[in-house]
């Protein structure tokens, strides 16, 4: 499927900082629920259209719920923010 969104393993290092701890049971990859996260948002949150490859859709609509609840998506855009190159703005 092409239109799949995937992120990079560039990407994903930037954001691990910004996970949660986890405790138990081993989580599901991350890069394939975030990434299906990114779909489930840019597709008018139906985790039911998300194509398969995501992986299991209540596995990213449960994690899209508690990180939002606790604030961690903030967190993230924040942080990539703070630490994107961002060309010099122009003066006039």
């Amino acid at each position: 499927m092409s239109d799949l969104f995937w992120l990079t393993d560039a990407q994903m290092a930037r954001l691990e900082p910004s996970f949660p701890e986890f405790y138990g049971k081993p989580r599901v990859d991350g890069k394939h629920v975030l990434s299906g996260i990114i779909f489930f948002n840019h597709n008018g949150l139906r985790c039911l259209a998300a194509p398969k490859e995501y992986g299991l859709h209540k596995a990213f609509y449960n994690r899209w719920t508690r990180w939002n609840e606790k604030g961690i998506f903030a967190q993230m855009m924040v942080s990539l923010v703070a630490n994107a190159k961002l060309p010099p703005m122009a003066t006039s």
